[in-house]
C-alpha cells in the first residue's frame, strides 16, 4: 500500500471499494426486499462495474509486472468484481436489458458461470507464470 499505484484518484483505492462495494451490496438487498430497477439503472450498474473490472485488471498488470508483489486482499477484491460484472452482464443479457441475440440469452442462462471461471483461471495462471521461478525453487 506504499506504491503509486495505492491512491490512483488521490485516497487509498480501499476507500473507492468499500463505497463501491456497499452500493452494490444496497443494491442486492433492494432486489432482495422485491425492488425493480429501471433499464438505465442496470445499465449504470453495469457500466459500473465494467469500470471496476477495468481498474482492477490495471493493478493487476501493476501488481504483477510494475511493482512485483501480490496482496491477498487485492486479488480478492479482484475476484469479487470479476464476480459481479459478469453476473450483472449476464443478468441484463438475459432479461433483455443489452440487446442480444437468443443464443447467446441462452448461453447467460445456462453457462453464466463459466465466464467469470475463465476470467479469474486467466489470471491465476498469469500469476503462476509470473512467479514460476518462485513457485519451483
Amino acid at each position: 500500500m506504499k506504491s503509486e499505484q495505492a491512491s490512483v484518484f488521490g485516497f487509498p483505492n480501499p476507500m473507492l471499494g468499500l463505497v463501491t462495494y456497499a452500493m452494490v451490496v444496497a443494491i442486492g438487498v433492494g432486489l432482495l426486499a422485491g425492488a425493480r430497477y429501471r433499464r438505465w439503472y442496470w445499465l449504470g450498474l453495469n457500466a459500473g462495474t465494467l469500470f471496476g473490472v477495468g481498474f482492477c485488471t490495471w493493478l493487476m498488470y501493476q501488481s504483477l509486472y510494475e511493482i512485483n508483489s501480490l496482496c491477498l486482499w487485492c486479488c480478492l477484491a479482484w475476484v469479487a468484481t470479476i464476480v459481479m460484472f459478469w453476473y450483472v452482464t449476464s443478468h441484463n443479457v438475459r432479461n433483455g436489458v443489452i440487446p442480444a441475440p437468443r443464443g447467446l440469452r441462452t448461453f447467460f442462462d445456462e453457462f453464466t458461470w463459466i465466464l467469470p471461471v475463465l476470467h479469474i483461471g486467466i489470471i491465476g495462471m498469469l500469476i503462476l507464470t509470473r512467479w514460476w521461478d518462485f513457485w519451483t525453487s
